[in-house]
């Protein structure tokens, strides 16, 4: 099931379940997944996009074996918050993935998300190959970090 609200997507999750963040792009999904406790988001790998078949059957492996309990879309808003192609192309992947699966799925602003992991990689002196390769599993992991402390302050009121 797609949750539009946060607040909405909380109530939806299983107790005791990491969750699983997805900044979605043209050419790769990144993905990062969090522990039990949903206090940490931390990369884990980037699926080149192929086709959707493929794509969610990779999705759905991890959330197999990692006993996940949701899902976090990056949703990438415009800087004025309207949603453009993206948004939509985004929404669309959700709607066909949640007909695979009934771990409920959540989405997050995630702007600025890829700038953000960019700055971190550059802070962390990565080599420019190294940032290619990883910056769409850390931008996940910046949405999906984003989404914990949320939810996080939603259970704790």
């Amino acid at each position: 099931m797609i949750h539009d609200d946060i607040a909405d997507f909380a109530t939806a999750l299983p107790p005791m379940s990491g969750l699983m963040g997805l900044d979605f792009g043209e050419k790769t999904i990144g993905v990062a997944v969090s522990d039990r406790l949903g206090g940490v988001a931390t990369p884990l790998e980037t699926v080149r996009r192929k086709k959707f078949t493929l794509d969610s059957g990779r999705l759905l492996e991890i959330i197999a074996g990692r006993e996940l309990g949701g899902i976090i879309l990056g949703l990438p808003r415009n800087m004025d918050g309207t949603e453009g192609p993206r948004c939509q192309s985004t929404r669309a992947f959700a709607r066909n993935l949640s007909r695979l699966t009934e771990v409920p799925i959540g989405f997050w602003d995630e702007r600025l998300s890829t700038v953000a992991a960019e700055r971190a990689l550059l802070e962390a002196d990565t080599s420019r190959k190294r940032r290619a390769e990883v910056i769409d599993h850390v931008a996940a992991s910046y949405i999906l970090q984003g989404a914990l402390d949320r939810l996080r302050h939603i259970k704790n009121g």
